[in-house]
């Protein structure tokens, strides 16, 4: 599998995907984890967060193979925007790598952005990537997320009954996976 580190950025109609970077730590991107109605459907919202909190969380990515990406689009004086973040967690001796995505600024909210950004970092890891197999997982509720991993071509592998606890109510999490063409069948 080619070192992740040296993918660097992939555009997308009206955005790009890049590293994460310093310049993304701003109090803008830790309101967002910060917002219930942001956070709504991820295990972030159990948590309180801080600049000092997502910086440790951006330092822990140093000495990874893991990826912390971030999702930017062009505003009106064609000047980059930190609307959202995508995380890759590689499982090597596999080549298995699972995505996770955050849409953080609403005002991109219905846009596509998320499904454009989405759709080019599962395409890259699958092509150029040297992955085999791209996973995600969300809860059951979560109709936007469900709707983008079906867009994309993944299927949904497994359901594990009750995982969650939203507002009380137990929640199914659904996992979802695509195959690169290339992938073979069992050895």
């Amino acid at each position: 599998m080619p070192d992740p580190s040296k993918v660097a950025e992939l555009r997308f109609d009206g955005g790009r995907v890049v590293r994460f970077a310093e310049r993304h730590l701003t109090s803008r991107y830790v309101g967002w984890l910060n917002d219930p109605e942001v956070v709504r459907y991820s295990e972030q919202r159990h948590r309180v967060h801080t600049l000092q909190s997502c910086r440790a969380y951006f330092e822990s990515f140093a000495d990874s193979a893991d990826q912390f990406l971030a999702i930017e689009t062009e505003d009106a004086a064609a000047r980059w925007q930190h609307v959202g973040n995508m995380g890759v967690t590689y499982d090597v001796p596999n080549r298995v790598a699972d995505v996770s995505i955050i849409i953080g600024e609403k005002s991109v909210w219905g846009r596509g952005i998320a499904s454009r950004a989405w759709t080019a970092v599962v395409e890259f890891l699958l092509s150029e990537g040297g992955v085999r197999k791209v996973t995600a997982g969300t809860m059951s509720l979560n109709q936007p997320m469900l709707r983008l991993m079906e867009r994309s071509g993944m299927a949904v592998e497994a359901v594990r009954p009750r995982q969650f606890l939203w507002d009380d109510r137990e929640v199914d999490l659904i996992l979802a996976a695509r195959f690169s063409a290339h992938a073979g069948g069992n050895a």
